[in-house]
């Protein structure tokens, strides 16, 4: 699966309270380089480049890939707008390249950020008032001096208007205003998350003076006016578009800019089907390709250019959450509200034969919300989960406070056959012991309803996997059928919550806050366009979600995140599919990595890559 990520910030559609209700200016701490959920920052505030990165890394040539990830309204299969921040439309990949930042991430910290267009941070005692203050040199592609006021626009205009997602990570932040040309001033409610203000500061920055004459919340494929080390070049809609390097970017020279943006052209590539996509690969189409696909991986690289060495294969590792793939349930369907409906549908799926019999049993069960993180809740709750159980009291019946501090659920193993009697058995009980019983070989309830489910998507690429648990399911006496649509018709109908079933894979950060309201929360649930697909409504949930965003510490964080994942697991809301901890890549033989470490916490490329044969610069 390709990810989907939430994004690098969020807007909440809180009432926002008008400039001159601000509260008085509030004293502030000294002035620092970087941000960071817990305040640790590894770089000082004089370093002059990242440790994974060549300062003096070769400037030029092309990039090009089919994008692996998407963000906000940006799809994997086409594009209509160059607007990449709202609901309409289907975005750009890659439209962040235009746009500077306040700060920017450290690949190998978990969550720190550094200065951009912001030099320093200044933040008040109670921590409700953030005073940037921005580099005088600071300047849009037009020449134009990017000020606080552009900053302040930007940031009340996503969250008035941006994307929902967008809306509702900013929920928390008050407003911002700016003091002068050079000081932006962003207040927050006192109960935000710890990543608000990281959030805040990593969304892009628009020229106030450029969308005061023109609509934001509209699709548009007018190049946009941004500030950061690529603009709009070439595109065609749906088929590809080009970033062009902006030679005399006014950033370059930053320490968290050194070494990385080497490229002259970085391309995207659209294709409807993967196997296409695959060929156009193999014809050097484009250049770099992140596999997704096991069957190819194992039986595909067989091409000439790669027996010949001009196509390079390489597995990495991959330390960062795996966050949650499979088949979201939407609960707001009737036929989907009893959670032992839920889980006997995960009866249905043996992972076991198609790992070995469809994805040359290149991958792993997953289990969690939290896979392949130490926020993963594992066996028996020990004994700080157990007091975090505890201290939610009447919240919760001693039952469910048992059921939390047992081993939390997982999905049953299969014996491997494609078709395991025992746990079809086990689904038809719950499904029975639910009120739906067979009539004439389907599954109906008591008011004469048949069970039926639709797996929607926009693309076949794992059509074969969901037939055998088609196949399973009509066994159960469920009515299933693979749904294929466009793309722009799939994005409408899961920003409406209109589909049974989908499959989606989320990934959230190393040190996870906001974005968790917007997965799991009750508000989300009922917002269209949010990432709460399977319509979780849970007050537990909420009181969870507010204890890992209220953590003090890292440890409380792990702590309280592993109840939240008890919770959710109990809840039966997906049929879980894999994961893979490596990113298996491919790529024809014209790239370098720098002669460092690599990055713990991200692929990093093509950020820090660079095109060989080129010279320094």
């Amino acid at each position: 699966m390709l990810v989907l990520t939430a994004g690098a910030g969020a807007a909440f559609a809180a009432p926002r309270r008008a400039l001159a209700q601000a509260a008085p200016s509030t004293p502030a701490t000294a002035e620092r380089h970087g941000l960071s959920a817990f305040g640790d920052l590894k770089y000082p505030a004089d370093f002059t480049h990242f440790d994974y990165v060549d300062p003096n890394a070769a400037k030029g040539g092309i990039f090009s890939q089919v994008g692996p990830t998407a963000a906000f309204n940006q799809s994997f299969q086409t594009f209509n707008s160059l607007n990449g921040f709202i609901l309409k439309g289907d975005g750009a990949q890659g439209i962040d390249l235009v746009f500077d930042t306040l700060m920017v991430r450290a690949f190998d910290e978990p969550d720190a950020i550094y200065g951009l267009v912001a030099r320093s941070v200044a933040i008040s005692p109670d921590g409700t008032v953030y005073r940037f203050r921005l580099r005088p040199e600071a300047r849009f592609h037009d020449g134009s001096k990017l000020t606080a006021e552009d900053v302040a626009f930007s940031l009340n205009l996503l969250k008035a208007k941006g994307h929902p997602i967008i809306g509702q990570n900013l929920r928390d932040m008050e407003g911002a205003e700016a003091e002068g040309e050079e000081i932006a001033v962003v207040r927050f409610a006192p109960s935000r998350a710890r990543d608000v203000p990281l959030f805040a500061a990593s969304l892009p920055i628009f020229s106030k003076a450029y969308y005061s004459a023109r609509p934001f919340d509209e699709s548009t494929l007018e190049p946009p006016l941004g500030s950061g080390p690529y603009k709009v070049g070439r595109f065609e809609p749906g088929r590809f578009i080009e970033y062009e390097r902006v030679k005399d970017h006014w950033a370059a020279g930053l320490p968290v800019n050194a070494g990385a943006n080497n490229f002259d052209v970085v391309r995207y590539e659209y294709f409807r089907d993967r196997e296409v996509g695959f060929e156009a690969f193999k014809a050097r189409a484009y250049l770099f390709r992140q596999e997704f696909t096991s069957r190819t991986w194992a039986t595909g690289y067989n091409f000439p250019a790669l027996k010949e060495g001009r196509v390079k294969q390489e597995i990495l590792p991959d330390r960062t959450p795996s966050g949650a793939q499979g088949w979201f349930l939407n609960t707001r369907r009737p036929q989907f509200s009893d959670p032992r409906v839920r889980e006997a549908l995960s009866y249905a799926f043996d992972f076991e034969w198609t790992n070995k019999n469809l994805m040359f049993d290149a991958y792993r069960r997953t289990t969690s919300f939290f896979e392949n993180s130490d926020l993963k809740a594992e066996g028996p709750a020990g004994p700080e989960e157990s007091a975090l159980i505890d201290a939610l009291g009447e919240r919760i019946s001693s039952g469910d406070a048992a059921v939390l501090k047992g081993v939390p659920w997982t999905p049953p193993v299969s014996d491997g056959s494609g078709q395991d009697r025992a746990l079809l058995r086990k689904g038809a009980q719950l499904l029975k012991e639910a009120g739906w019983v067979i009539r004439d070989g389907r599954l109906t309830n008591a008011e004469g309803k048949t069970f039926t489910v639709e797996f929607l998507d926009d693309e076949n690429g794992l059509e074969r996997h969901t037939a055998p648990f088609i196949k399973n399911l009509k066994l159960l006496g469920i009515e299933a059928h693979f749904r294929l649509v466009d793309s722009p018709q799939y994005q409408r109908r899961l920003n409406d919550f209109d589909f049974d079933a989908t499959v989606r894979r989320f990934s959230v950060s190393t040190v996870p806050g906001e974005s968790l309201r917007n997965y799991f929360g009750a508000t989300a649930a009922k917002t269209a366009g949010s990432n709460n697909l399977s319509g979780i409504s849970d007050p537990v949930v909420d009181l969870l979600i507010e204890k890992v965003i209220a953590a003090p510490t890292r440890a409380e964080l792990r702590t309280a995140c592993r109840v939240l994942d008890r919770r959710l697991r109990a809840g039966r809301y997906w049929v879980p599919q894999w994961y893979s901890a490596e990113f298996r890549i491919a790529f024809w033989d014209e790239f370098a990595w720098p002669s460092v470490p690599r990055p713990t916490f991200a692929r990093a490329i093509p950020e820090i890559w660079s095109a060989r044969g080129r010279s320094a610069g």
